[in-house]
């Protein structure tokens, strides 16, 4: 019998790769989700729906928005660790590479992102929120 050991349940793994703009990106999103903590939750396509009402929407609605339908969307609580932290979370990490992505239009590595852990009824709205968050920062 082989012993499990700690790593084995911690889905943790160092930062040290990602630029500024990334860093800036994930730490922002961190803040929104800790302030959302506290608010109930809402349906995806309401909350979307909601914001194509409000042409001005701001970044921060967008940003609370996802926060607050992330979990819906995945099917699973997400995990973010505090503001600052100089670990990523299996769900930071894909969420930054998903904003990458986004910044970029590298359309197949959206698509792949998307797919592996999106249900697919929420691939467009989640794609929508991620991509009016991340046009504030310099992703690469």
């Amino acid at each position: 019998m082989v012993p499990l050991r700690l790593e084995h349940w911690v889905e943790v793994k160092p930062v040290n790769t990602l630029s500024a703009g990334s860093m800036g990106f994930l730490n922002y999103l961190r803040f929104t989700s800790m302030s959302c903590r506290a608010k109930p939750r809402t349906d995806l396509f309401q909350a979307c729906a909601l914001l194509q009402v409000e042409k001005s929407a701001s970044q921060e609605a967008h940003a609370d928005a996802l926060m607050r339908c992330l979990s819906e969307a995945l099917g699973k609580p997400v995990r973010f660790l505090a503001p600052g932290t100089s670990e990523l979370t299996f769900d930071e990490s894909w969420l930054v590479q998903l904003g990458i992505a986004t910044a970029q239009d590298d359309y197949a590595s959206i698509s792949f992102l998307m797919n592996s852990r999106v249900a697919h009824e929420h691939r467009r709205l989640v794609r929508f929120l991620v991509a009016r968050v991340s046009e504030y920062f310099s992703l690469n």
